[in-house]
């Protein structure tokens, strides 16, 4: 009996694929969803044009290179904010992380108390601390910190438990591998497990940096003058509140769409999204 081995996704190892005739609903389903969503969006239009909110004067200063140069300002703060957050949490994570796969029990209970409290907490709820809070403590930060920290804190949690998946999903037989070997405890984590465990989870951390992105937006309470600050501005100026959170709606898409690629792209080149399926 011989074995053909051929690689395939997960989603063609879980789903079979489609016969004709559920080609044939898949396309008529698909069909009728589109003229619906065509539908909604001409009654959308039309409903912006009756209101007026499709006027001249709510659109002609995106027409202006000042109005992008002051988005692309504000832009620049989120992705700031959005890198140091996402180091941060990052670093954090990874030492929850360490913590949480401990031997030492006092450390399992401590770690898991606080991924639960910083995954359950909203990230407002971190901002409002560190805006209100903290200063009354004498300790002064600037604006960008202020958003940074609660960003990475409520982002931490999640980050630990994405790498702790990633640890687990090492097999273990390595490890002892690597022990019978007369290698330490730490060094076949740091040169055995880690870098497996990253190469799984690295997809994963980059589609967390999405949530990162947005949670960025909160910086308003602060003051600090990411991209949609700087859009509040816009519409205190101009008195046009749909015309520039469309737009800014539109470059945060933009923004996560092409993290989520990337994430894709991650996948595909670290072969973490495939399984060898053997064929009898």
């Amino acid at each position: 009996m011989s074995k053909e081995r051929s690689r395939t996704s997960v989603r063609d190892a879980l789903f079979e694929k489609p016969g004709p005739k559920a080609l044939k609903k898949i396309r008529l389903v698909t069909a009728l969803s589109l003229a619906v969503l065509i539908l909604l969006i001409f009654l959308v239009i039309r409903q912006f044009y009756i209101t007026g909110q499709l006027d001249a004067r709510y659109w002609s200063f995106f027409l202006r290179f000042t109005t992008w140069r002051f988005l692309w300002s504000g832009l620049l703060g989120t992705i700031e904010a959005a890198s140091l957050g996402g180091v941060l949490a990052l670093i954090m994570g990874f030492l929850l992380m360490l913590a949480r796969i401990s031997k030492y029990r006092i450390l399992n209970i401590i770690s898991a108390a606080l991924i639960e409290f910083t995954r359950g907490v909203p990230t407002l709820l971190f901002i409002y601390f560190f805006f209100l809070v903290v200063p009354e403590m004498g300790i002064k930060m600037s604006a960008l910190w202020k958003v940074v920290f609660p960003v990475s804190i409520s982002a931490c949690g999640i980050v630990a438990e994405v790498l702790r998946s990633g640890v687990n999903a090492v097999p273990k037989g390595q490890r002892e591998a690597a022990i019978s070997l007369g290698m330490s405890e730490a060094a076949t984590f740091l040169r055995i497990i880690l870098p497996q465990a990253v190469r799984f989870v690295v997809p994963a951390l980059i589609s967390e940096l999405v949530i990162v992105v947005k949670d960025t937006t909160f910086a308003y309470v602060v003051s600090f003058p990411d991209l949609m600050q700087n859009a509040k501005v816009l519409i205190s100026n101009y008195d046009a509140l749909l015309s520039v959170y469309l737009v800014v709606a539109v470059i945060y898409i933009i923004i996560n769409y092409l993290l989520n690629q990337l994430s894709l792209y991650l996948a595909g080149r670290m072969d973490v999204s495939t399984v060898n399926v053997a064929e009898v």
